[in-house]
């Protein structure tokens, strides 16, 4: 790896400034976020990409780990309509996006709008749902509308959908298909907290110390940071890197990754070149530095495309997961 990256030769003084400025609110939120969740560092992070990047993410990980608490805490500490679905297998997709309702004293159908209305929709336990009622969110999480009739509804701003899901081991769940899991820009596997963070926890909750987090950004600062985000300067050669680690997820043996090609059914789509941009960019802009620099696309590359390459059946009886074969991906490239 190069270390001698190079700053943009650009004037870059001005837009550092911009990123130290609305990066100091970061710290503030971080903070009170802190406050509820323990020991969580990696989840907040990747919760905070996914927020300043405008993007979807997904969690993954056992019951018990905090996923819900850190994401309703994520909402609460940004004033903005908080809404809960708790997904299972009974539910309907009018009971997501709503349904016309029949007034029989006026003769008539009015809408009547459903829980998917709100800037931070937590979709709670989303493989315990059937595909039917999974694919009812995909056109609010890319076009953010529904259709309820005849008529198309504009969902509020800010719009994200942050799910939990349990293992797909654990029984009673069901495989998000492909085409939604291509629409959250990241999924993030949760593992356990370590032994000091755990302890801190079990006190915190036999002493019920655990304070109600505060709105400390509103919706507007939000949308002004997201503005920010997208500022960071991102070089040709960074642009060229990103490409180079998707495509070579589809042409492996192209990158001198033969050995990857009978163990990827598919690899990442054009979203994920777009998502490991976007994601790449919140993340400089959560280390306070107004440019990226390869070691970003490299720290958030699992996340972005764990769930957009598929595995063979080879690669399942070698026990070799996506996580794997990005790694080599991520060694085999030359970085810039």
């Amino acid at each position: 790896m190069d270390s001698s990256f190079q700053q943009p030769t650009f004037d870059i003084v001005q837009l550092n400034e911009l990123i130290q400025q609305e990066s100091a609110v970061v710290e503030t939120l971080r903070a009170e976020i802190g406050k509820t969740v323990i020991g969580q560092d990696y989840m907040i992070s990747r919760l905070l990409v996914a927020l300043f990047s405008n993007g979807h993410i997904l969690l993954e990980g056992v019951p018990g780990l905090a996923k819900t608490l850190a994401i309703k805490t994520l909402s609460q500490a940004v004033a903005a309509k908080f809404s809960r679905i708790q997904f299972t297998p009974d539910l309907l997709p009018a009971d997501l996006i709503g349904t016309m309702v029949y007034n029989p004293k006026e003769h008539n159908f009015s809408v009547k709008k459903g829980p998917v209305f709100a800037n931070f929709v937590l979709a709670d336990e989303i493989n315990r749902a059937p595909a039917k009622v999974q694919s009812a969110l995909l056109e609010a999480m890319q076009e953010h509308q529904v259709t309820i009739g005849e008529e198309s509804f504009a969902l509020p701003e800010p719009f994200l959908v942050l799910a939990t899901q349990n293992p797909l081991e654990q029984e009673g769940t069901y495989p998000l298909p492909e085409a939604q899991l291509d629409r959250f820009m990241l999924k993030a596997v949760i593992s356990y907290p370590s032994q000091e963070d755990e302890i801190r926890i079990m006190r915190q909750n036999v002493q019920q110390s655990q304070s109600k987090p505060q709105a400390v950004i509103s919706p507007q600062q939000l949308l002004q940071i997201r503005k920010a985000v997208k500022s960071v300067y991102m070089d040709e050669k960074i642009e060229r890197y990103i490409l180079d680690i998707v495509f070579a997820s589809r042409y492996p043996e192209k990158y001198a990754l033969k050995k990857l090609t009978d163990l990827i059914s598919y690899g990442g789509s054009p979203r994920a070149s777009i998502n490991l941009a976007l994601a790449a960019k919140a993340y400089a802009f959560l280390q306070k530095r107004a440019y990226v620099i390869p070691e970003d696309v490299r720290a958030i590359s699992k996340d972005v495309l764990r769930h957009r390459i598929g595995v063979t059946y080879e690669a399942e009886a070698e026990n070799i997961t996506s996580d794997k074969i990005i790694a080599e991906i991520l060694n085999g490239v030359i970085v810039p």
